[in-house]
């Protein structure tokens, strides 16, 4: 999750945080809060839309509070007001351990009066949210995941209404917790409707962000439904970004070690009843036959290997490039398909690259005399989570001044040396490395570096005296008579 900065300190707490949490509710009070839980797979979108109320002149500053246990599977976190599409200022501040949440700090763009209102919205996706149950199923049996989840939302402000929206993927839901002795309600606790699920409304909410109120009032729902789409992990991606000046090549190689993280399959896999299921063209849902992949336009010379070797059953159809700047949603299809059909449990490693035209994602300030590159964070394989990411980008031999621009903080950050062939000292290397990557974290990694004019020639003078050397010792061996006896 993208936060500002953290700070551990006990004396921070204790000096800023308390306060924080027992103003709150002074400065706000939650005219309606409604929450919008999207279930997938691996992941799963939650919207909640805070409709709030200043109680004091100048009121900017609104606290959202995150359970432990929605904390621990919420991977991205993002604030805007409705209908706006610009995000707004967000800080961690971390663990509260009085209250027994996280707290969070949204600016608002324009400080409000007493009375005056407005509608924030929180987006989260939570990952590794749901599990496979049954935890086994036949190759030709359906899928059923479960979602855990917790009744209310936590907030350091007084609610007048809340409910909470579940939308399954389809109407089929097996089963939904109807929880009992709740109060703050006088009709009924849970209704379905369709796909979706509503819990409440819930009327005159306490101040919930504090221990005693989790402990009395708060409750866990479950939601057994039924999923048609394979549940993916990727547990382990390496990207490699290699920049070439001199082939005016930007090289980008994928190392993907992809889990199927459905129900294991039970009995053994039958070839036979794949066939037939993709003939009838009812394939079961736990089932991952192919995978189709957006790359960038303007690629060539894309490969794609196993631990086998080549594989050769996938299809690539590229789209020209788009000039920088230019707003274009053309994209390569990557009809990936591997060896075997992906059951639940199964891993599959594999290693995915190709070459695109550095002039497409470089290019050089002249105020400053730097390059400039961009190098897109990951492939997004749709649905997947990413546990975790080691993304590495290798600048040309020679290059300084180095400075690099995440979207997001990376949780480990590194600088090294990387050698290859026809190397003297080595290129620079910038290593990031994150965890729980979901489709919200495919930005690009901006890049800036110098290239003085003697690094460009580095390359061919090494050449030259790699060659001047061999000339030079076959003319010396030919002129050394190396015989014992003369003719």
């Amino acid at each position: 999750m993208p936060r500002h900065w953290r700070a551990p300190l006990s004396f921070f707490l204790s000096v800023f945080v308390l306060p924080l949490c027992t103003s709150a509710a002074n400065s706000f009070e939650n005219t309606a809060i409604v929450r919008t839980v999207e279930l997938g797979g691996a992941l799963v979108h939650v919207t909640t839309t805070y409709a709030v109320k200043a109680l004091e002149d100048g009121s900017s500053v609104y606290t959202i509070a995150l359970g432990e246990q929605e904390h621990a599977h919420t991977s991205w976190l993002e604030a805007k007001l409705k209908g706006q599409s610009a995000l707004l200022p967000l800080e961690d501040f971390g663990y509260h351990p009085d209250s027994g949440v996280f707290l969070y700090t949204v600016e608002l763009p324009k400080a409000l009066d007493t009375n005056a209102t407005a509608n924030l919205v929180i987006e989260t996706v939570q990952t590794h949210a749901t599990f496979p149950w049954p935890e086994e199923a036949a190759q030709k049996d359906p899928q059923s995941l479960k979602y855990n989840s917790e009744l209310f939302v936590l907030s350091p402000y007084k609610t007048a209404v809340q409910r909470t929206k579940i939308r399954a993927p389809n109407p089929q839901v097996h089963s939904f917790t109807e929880p009992e002795d709740v109060g703050f309600t006088t009709d009924s606790v849970v209704t379905k409707s369709g796909a979706t699920i509503t819990y409440g409304p819930f009327h005159d909410i306490p101040p919930s962000a504090a221990q005693d109120f989790v402990d009395a009032k708060q409750k866990q729902i479950t939601v057994h439904y039924s999923y048609d789409l394979p549940v993916l992990e990727v547990t382990k991606l390496e990207r490699a970004a290699e920049i070439s000046h001199w082939g005016a090549n930007l090289n980008i190689e994928d190392k993907i070690a992809l889990h199927n993280a459905g129900p294991r399959l039970k009995g053994h896999f039958s070839r036979l009843e794949f066939q037939t299921q993709s003939y009838f063209g009812r394939q079961a849902p736990h089932m991952l036959p192919a995978i189709n992949l957006l790359l960038p336009a303007g690629i060539h010379s894309a490969y794609f290997y196993d631990l086998v070797g080549n594989v050769s059953t996938s299809h690539l159809r590229t789209a020209p490039s788009v000039p920088k700047g230019a707003n274009s949603n053309s994209f390569s299809l990557l009809e990936l398909r591997p060896r075997y059909p992906i059951m639940g449990g199964w891993n599959y490693s594999f290693t995915l690259g190709w070459d695109s035209p550095l002039a497409d994602y470089a290019g050089y300030d002249k105020s400053t005399g730097k390059y400039i590159v961009g190098v897109p964070i990951m492939t997004v394989i749709p649905t997947a989570v990413v546990d975790e990411a080691e993304i590495t980008i290798v600048l040309p031999e020679g290059a300084t001044d180095i400075d690099y621009f995440a979207p997001f903080p990376a949780l480990k950050e590194t600088i090294t040396t990387h050698i290859t062939y026809l190397d003297t000292i080595g290129r620079p290397k910038i290593t990031l490395k994150y965890k729980e990557l979901t489709d919200k974290h495919s930005g690009t990694i901006y890049v800036t570096y110098k290239v003085p004019f003697r690094a460009h020639l580095q390359k061919p003078l090494a050449v030259a005296t790699a060659f001047i050397g061999l000339f030079a010792i076959a003319l010396t061996w030919r002129r050394v008579d190396t015989r014992i006896r003369r003719k």
